[in-house]
């Protein structure tokens, strides 16, 4: 209200002092005055007269008003001297410089600007928002209503009078003072159909600063805890923190109060969020047993900047129980929260600082692990990291290549099992250099220094330290073929490395901390160390040789490929098949992918039987958006010979979403473990979109078991309105 009568008032102030205007029948005439040196007001109208006997001045017929990239228009206005009244009627429209459009009727204020009102009174946001009202009033300077109101942010197509959504209120109140609307009778409708009434509803003016209130309440039923009922308040304790707390009500347990806590400091941030209450356990089917007690998490991370070059930050993650988190469908459980990411239920908790220049970089941690699927002895045997820390300082040697030294160190500490000390120093070089013919040659060398501490290690002997040197020279070598063409360009390349290490580095007894899960692909094929971490090292001979080839067609397909194999000079019994460097010669490993663009990308990674050629392992990826289909399949499986576990596994992964029509789309996820024929997780659902809402309703079936904890099915509802929020149930099992 206080734009539209700014700009009625500023636009008329010319029409208020002595100007020069043309008068007649049905004659155009146009006035513009200068109402200070830096502003400048026009009207124009198709006949502008005054009254001498009523003290008004009259414009009629298109009338038109410019003022600071702001237009308005109507059939005609008056202004009353005696009363300081101004008044525009008619298809009265303002136009804003930001594109906002005001319709009325008829519109009317004091010459002051203080108080006003309009007549059929609506508007449309450059975003599609659109309100409407019978008449809208100005008071007191800051308080606007408007009565029998009605609000959404769909957009109408021509013919079309009822919305995908609306609200609509017997009274709608702005008070600018305090920047928040509020609604008396207020009815939500979707297509014109009424779903629900609320007698008082209000929220802040999205352009107002935070504010404290009520959030949206979410309620739902499930098989564990009964109906529930989730009401947030968000504390908005300074324009620099603030807190929800979301008490949760439930028929068959005990409430749960979460609190989620968020603060910006001039350096840095931190997040919180904290659930607890006093029960007992339960199963699947809400059924409790043992003792009641307090039980919770925390969820918590921080970061913060300690000059230019360092920074430090934190990562918490504990829970009460194993199963807590599952029980309750506590959200956050993998989130980034620091230097390392946890694995699927396994908490973690660390402390680190990371430094960084232009050829230097450092960190140190201090992690702690939880893992939520083992109990009793085997959780004591995880290892706490005390600490973990990496150094690494870069050299340009200009035409002789490039250096680096690093340095490592690492203390475990276990409750039940080995502790071990690790320290590492080592130096890295390489080179490049184009060799006659277009061979591209990367020479190579490295160097490391590892001396180890522990105690309880069960093949130690009499001796507490180990200390080894190993270490690599040779070379990789490559010779690129370009063959351009009128629809497709061809690279073909080449690829052999040659490496000789120190001879049997693995004879030492040492613990393998950091090298357990690894596995030589095409990623890192042409390392002259295929081995990840620093407890396990390749060395002796070794010889890699590969190819590495793309087409690229001028429409913006792209077919690649690279592939190749591993020989070494001896076998190392400390890797294992899974490895892939086990033997003397590895399985092959290769990847394929087609790229075209948004529509369609597929990629596979294979490993290939070295004696037979079976398939070893395979992993596969396919994304596809045609125009009414979207889709991300994949699909892997790995024999028994390369598991860490010795089980086969094989399973697809399936998201996809089709659209039926325009507006209706059906929706498809599945999470299927072929090898066991069991669905990890199932759904199913349809759902209506349009530009300012999306509704979803889906089935869920998962069969996971977790001790107490088995299957469940559940039904999701899932909705979102432009410019309003989300909403949605809980799931119920």
């Amino acid at each position: 209200m206080s734009v539209w009568k700014t700009t009625i008032a500023t636009a008329l102030v010319g029409t208020f002092l002595p100007v020069a205007a043309a008068q007649g029948d049905d004659t155009s005439a146009a006035v513009a005055t200068r109402a200070a040196a830096e502003d400048r007001v026009v009207l124009t109208a198709d006949n502008a007269y005054v009254l001498d006997d009523e003290n008004t001045v009259v414009a009629e017929g298109n009338v038109m008003v410019e003022y600071e990239g702001r237009v308005l228009t109507a059939d005609s206005l008056t202004y009353n001297r005696n009363t300081a009244r101004v008044r525009a009627r008619g298809n009265v429209t303002i136009l804003e410089p930001d594109g906002t459009q005001r319709f009325a009727e008829e519109v009317e204020t004091d010459a002051d600007l203080t108080n006003g009102y309009a007549v059929n009174f609506s508007l449309r946001t450059p975003d599609g928002d659109t309100a409407a009202a019978n008449s809208a009033v100005r008071s007191n300077d800051t308080y606007n209503a408007l009565d029998r109101a009605i609000f959404t942010s769909c957009e109408l197509c021509e013919g079309e009078s009822t919305p995908t959504w609306a609200i609509r209120a017997r009274k709608a109140v702005l008070n600018d003072e305090s920047g928040m609307y509020s609604y008396r009778d207020a009815v939500f409708e979707l297509a014109g159909i009424p779903i629900f009434y609320l007698p008082w509803f209000a929220h802040p003016d999205p352009k107002a600063e935070r504010r404290s209130g009520f959030l949206i309440p979410t309620v739902g039923s499930s098989s564990k805890t009964g109906l529930n009922y989730k009401q947030p308040y968000i504390w908005s304790i300074s324009p620099y923190q603030d807190l929800v707390i979301a008490p949760t009500l439930y028929s068959k347990v005990n409430p749960l109060v979460e609190l989620d806590y968020r603060k910006r400091f001039y350096s840095g941030d931190v997040n919180a969020n904290i659930s607890f209450t006093n029960e007992k356990l339960f199963d699947s089917d809400g059924e409790k047993f043992g003792e009641s007690e307090w039980r919770g998490h925390v969820f918590a991370d921080g970061k913060f900047a300690i000059n230019e070059n360092w920074l430090w930050g934190f990562g918490i993650e504990e829970t009460s129980d194993d199963l807590y988190i599952k029980r309750y469908d506590i959200q956050g459980e993998n989130n980034d929260r620091g230097l390392y990411v946890n694995q699927p239920r396994v908490l973690l908790t660390q402390l680190y600082t990371q430094g960084q220049s232009t050829n230097w970089y450092a960190d140190g941690s201090v992690l702690t692990f939880d893992n939520l699927r083992l109990t009793g002895s085997r959780e004591d045997a995880i290892a706490d990291v005390l600490p973990l820390a990496h150094l690494r300082y870069d050299f340009d040697l200009g035409a002789f290549g490039y250096a680096d030294v690093r340095a490592s160190a690492a203390y475990l500490d276990r409750g039940t099992g080995t502790d071990s000390q690790r320290t590492s120093i080592g130096a890295n070089w390489t080179a490049q250099k184009v060799l006659p013919g277009g061979i591209l040659a990367e020479p190579f060398a490295e160097a490391r220094f590892d001396y180890y501490d522990f105690n309880d290690f069960p093949t130690a002997g009499d001796s507490d330290t180990v200390e080894r040197t190993v270490g690599n020279v040779g070379a990789r070598l490559s010779m690129p073929f370009y063959r351009p063409g009128k629809t497709v360009d061809i690279l073909l390349e080449p690829i052999v490395m040659a490496s000789v290490g120190t001879s049997s580095p693995n004879d030492d007894p040492l613990p393998n901390e950091d090298s357990n899960y690894f596995e030589l692909n095409q990623t890192s094929l042409f390392e002259p160390n295929g081995a990840s971490g620093y407890d396990l090292y390749e060395g002796d001979d070794k010889l890699a040789v590969g190819l590495s080839a793309t087409a690229r067609w001028k429409n913006g397909l792209e077919l690649y490929a690279k592939g190749g194999r591993r020989w070494r000079s001896v076998s190392d019994n400390a890797f294992t098949e899974p490895t892939n460097l086990d033997g003397t010669v590895s399985d092959w490993v290769a990847e394929l992918g087609l790229d075209m663009g948004r529509v369609f990308d597929a990629s596979a990674q294979v490993r290939l039987d070295d004696d037979t050629l079976d398939v070893n392992r395979i992993d596969t990826k396919l994304t596809l958006n045609l125009d009414r289909v979207r889709a991300d399949i994949g699909y892997y499986m790995l024999t028994e010979d390369v598991t860490v576990s010795g089980q086969r596994q094989e399973g697809v992964i399936l998201q996809s979403e089709v659209e039926v029509t325009d507006n209706y789309f059906v929706i498809y996820n599945l999470s299927r473990d072929i090898e066991q024929n069991r669905d990890i997780r199932q759904s199913l659902g349809f759902g209506y979109q349009d530009d300012c809402s999306r509704f979803e309703i889906l089935y869920e079936r998962s069969e996971k078991r977790d001790r107490e904890l088995g299957p469940s099915d559940s039904i999701v509802f899932r909705f979102a309105l432009k410019t309003i929020g989300k909403f949605g149930s809980k799931d119920f099992d």
